[in-house]
């Protein structure tokens, strides 16, 4: 085996440990009909056409995707302040035209769904370097990519911490001539401390295509993980709440079908007309089915009944079916701390509610610091490939307030009412003011304006 095919195919172990994982992970997060062709469980039984049939009649209610893309609009519904930012690169940070609140949106929801997640900063490479004006008319920029797990195949830490080498793997689709088909190509690019090397497989030809140097000391790609999960060995919570959602659609789909039973049901007739029916339809090419299916005939004997008739199956395993996905989907938010609207919230205790309000908050915060420090990098990575690009100061927001708006707004204007003295009610001002930086986010100033005019002042 030569030494770039070798490259090629090399795992790194956790890579190996995790790869079905994340593969039914992201399937199960973009859903549609590949997803329900392995996730629907065929019972024992089930006949090939009514598994067909169902296969057909089947939908999914896509949970992954919606948590997933909840707790991203939660953690970054208020933007972070990039003071000393340049504006042009925060416009376009990915040089795909993606704005950075965008790149980071990225981020976010790929380590929800999968644990872990790379960062990649990358720039086009000219020799000679071209002009500045040229590269800010042809978008020759660096710029900053969000790689899935699957995507960095094999890397090694060094003593210091830091990333020694790593190796991405990626699928090229190249359509560069028009009036020629396109053609896809393996490609594999290996970053070191200070180089970098690009290899293209397509067949059997491996070709080196291309080799340069990097800036700075590190290598510009930085792994994200969630914290927990990962230290001891296993997998990453969201498979278990894409199992849980695969157990809510096979329910679902089983009741749908039960659903459809109940409507069109199975002939049942007697077995001294079956004998003397078979041989007449032979003869014309038809014949009774002797299989058990809702499309087809089931023959008993005189002695048993003797009455043809339509059977059909009762609708209470359908009603369980769904009272039982009722309780799943509540044990699936609550394993990712989220709560589930509905009659549930008002029963649940003041502790419950305030234990809840803490497990999402905590959860948040820790998310934010991960985005924070991971963009912060990216800046920085970002200024070693140009100088002409500063490092802002990226701070996230870490307050939280997962609450009902409307009992907020209306407890302070009940407060507000009350006959109290010009502190109080500076301090039902100062609420309000806190409660509305929450819901429409201000700059840090404006919010300071804002607390000092109500000092003494009724504003409610």
């Amino acid at each position: 085996m030569q030494m770039n095919d070798f490259l090629f195919n090399r795992r790194h172990p956790e890579y190996l440990a995790q790869e079905q994982g994340y593969r039914r992970c992201a399937e199960a997060y973009v859903g549609g009909a590949a997803y329900l062709e392995q996730a629907l469980i065929r019972h024992v039984s089930e006949i090939d056409i009514e598994f067909a049939e169902r296969k057909r009649r089947a939908y999914y209610f896509n949970y992954p995707r919606s948590i997933a893309r909840r707790i991203t609009q939660y953690a970054l519904a208020v933007p972070p302040v990039r003071t000393g930012a340049d504006p042009a690169r925060l416009e376009d940070w990915s040089r795909t035209g993606l704005r950075t609140n965008e790149v980071m949106r990225q981020l976010s929801t790929m380590l929800t769904v999968f644990g872990r997640v790379w960062l990649l900063v990358d720039s086009p490479c000219f020799d000679p370097p071209v002009s500045r004006s040229r590269a800010e008319a042809e978008k020759l920029h660096p710029y900053v990519r969000i790689l899935s797990p699957l995507a960095v195949t094999d890397w090694s830490t060094g003593a210091d911490g830091r990333l020694e080498w790593a190796l991405i793997r990626e699928d090229l689709y190249d359509t560069g001539d028009p009036a020629r088909p396109g053609r896809t190509v393996e490609t594999l690019k290996l970053l070191k401390r200070g180089s970098w090397q690009l290899f293209f497989r397509e067949k059997d030809r491996i070709s080196e295509v291309g080799h340069g140097t990097l800036p700075g000391e590190e290598i510009p790609l930085l792994e994200i993980t969630e914290p927990d999960g990962f230290g001891s060995g296993g997998g990453h919570w969201f498979e278990d709440a894409v199992r849980i959602s695969e157990a809510i659609l096979n329910n679902e789909s089983e009741s749908q079908m039960n659903m459809v039973k109940q409507m069109f049901g199975l002939l049942v007739v007697s077995e001294s007309f079956a004998r003397g029916a078979l041989p007449q339809n032979s003869a014309g090419g038809v014949s009774f089915a002797s299989t058990v299916a809702r499309s087809a005939a089931v023959i008993e004997s005189v002695e048993e009944k003797g009455i043809s008739r339509y059977i059909t199956p009762s609708g209470v395993p359908g009603t369980l079916l769904r009272k039982e996905n009722e309780a799943l989907k509540r044990e699936l938010f609550d394993l990712v701390g989220l709560s589930v609207a509905g009659s549930s919230r008002e029963a649940q205790t003041a502790e419950s509610k305030a234990w809840d309000f803490q497990n999402s908050s905590q959860f948040l915060s820790s998310r934010a610091d991960l985005l924070e420090q991971s963009e912060q990098k990216a800046w920085e990575f970002l200024h070693a490939f140009d100088p002409a690009i500063p490092v802002p100061s990226v701070v996230y927001n870490r307050e939280f307030a997962v609450r009902e708006l409307e009992k907020s707004i209306a407890s302070l204007l009940q407060l507000a009412e009350l006959p109290a003295g010009e502190h109080f009610k500076s301090s039902v001002n100062r609420a309000a003011v806190e409660l509305l930086a929450g819901i429409v986010p201000m700059p840090e100033q404006e919010k300071l304006a804002l607390l000092e005019e109500c000092g003494g002042k009724a504003l409610l």
